[in-house]
């Protein structure tokens, strides 16, 4: 039995405060996770820059229908064994103007080292739509292929005659009603042009005076005078014709190359190299898996790209132990290669066939040029 004593109150214990530090420590929390939410759904300036598909230059790829066929189709191909592979690498773009990544996807993108925050401009320049940067790369992969063709058959021996044409003009520029769609430019000021660079440094040269352009439409040779209009690009003046020019080229063999939903010019090295390895005899790849990537002109010289971080961690993924970077990337790739990739720098077709031929004859790698501080 339980006695109590009538004379005894029970005063409860009192509540124990929590600490200084504890109720600023709690707080703190809270407030974090009310920023992060809050951050969550607040519109960013940048995208991430990641991997993207890998695809191997000797193999197949889907179609628009979703068949798998040749990456690359020549004529009397005279190697459809080749045990290794020549692979072209892609990034994929998270996030555009209309839908940005979050704070919190930014911040995880930061801290892994195969991807990169980049400033939406930088992608997605102010006043392009989504749509119109993916018909602008769509045309860029086009132009890369012809490019890339008439390399490849250049290295290979064949003639490949090329001409300077208009492909598309600007509503509101200087060359409106002058000139047309599909007008072959052969000079200005009286001086021959044989590739684009031509028609804009003598356009620049001219400072803005009328420049005389020489064209040919439909076989009938003309001049027109065209005054260009003055712009700033990235805070230099430069001058325009309203024109947007691409080389045609006379392609003495029928090169298919079949690649969907990927753009822009960077594929173009490893396309060359998989069209020289589909028409010469033998395999250049030697059995190895060996990677690359770097715009290429007619004349076969490689030039830079974009994403170079991205693709040195697509080609690790991939499989592959070698890369060919263009030369003028070295700065970006210098001190951020995956382990187990050797890379060699490359800038013109004809010396990425040489690391090729050095890889699989087992020659001297150390003798060939690479990517140094």
């Amino acid at each position: 039995m339980t006695l109590f004593d009538e004379n005894v109150s029970v005063v409860p214990a009192p509540r124990q405060r929590w600490r200084r530090g504890t109720v600023v420590g709690v707080w703190s929390l809270t407030i974090a996770v009310i920023v992060l939410f809050v951050m969550t759904f607040l519109p960013s300036a940048y995208v991430i820059q990641q991997p993207g598909p890998v695809y191997n230059t000797l193999g197949t790829a889907a179609s628009a229908d979703g068949q798998q066929v040749p990456l690359i189709t020549v004529p009397d191909e005279k190697d459809s064994t080749s045990t290794g592979q020549l692979d072209l690498l892609t990034v994929q773009v998270s996030g555009n103007r209309e839908h940005t990544p979050s704070w919190i996807e930014l911040a995880s993108a930061w801290f892994d080292s195969s991807r990169a925050v980049v400033p939406i401009d930088r992608i997605f320049p102010a006043g392009q739509s989504t749509e119109q940067r993916n018909t602008e790369n769509a045309a860029l992969m086009t132009d890369s292929q012809l490019e890339a063709s008439a390399a490849a058959l250049r290295q290979l021996g064949y003639d490949v005659p090329q001409q300077i044409a208009v492909g598309t003009i600007d509503d509101s520029g200087a060359a409106k009603g002058l000139l047309q769609q599909n007008d072959v430019i052969t000079s200005v000021d009286g001086v021959a042009v044989s590739n684009i660079d031509d028609v804009r440094a003598a356009v620049q040269k001219a400072a803005g005076a009328p420049v005389t352009v020489g064209y040919e439409r439909d076989g009938t040779a003309s001049t027109v005078e065209v005054t260009p209009r003055q712009t700033e690009v990235n805070g230099q003046t430069q001058y325009l014709l309203g024109v947007g020019l691409m080389m045609t080229f006379d392609l003495p063999v029928d090169v298919k190359i079949q690649l969907n939903d990927v753009g822009g010019p960077s594929a173009g090295m490893m396309f060359a190299l998989g069209i020289i390895d589909k028409m010469s005899p033998g395999d250049l790849t030697g059995g190895q898996h060996i990677a690359g990537t770097g715009t290429i002109d007619a004349d076969g010289n490689v030039g830079p790209i974009g994403g170079i971080r991205q693709k040195l961690y697509g080609a690790r993924d991939a499989g592959a132990t070698w890369f060919l970077a263009p030369e003028a990337n070295c700065n970006e790739v210098v001190g951020h290669v995956p382990d187990g990739i050797r890379v060699f720098s490359t800038s013109t077709l004809k010396q990425s066939l040489t690391v090729l031929e050095t890889i699989r004859d087992g020659g001297d790698l150390d003798a060939l040029p690479t990517c140094t501080s």
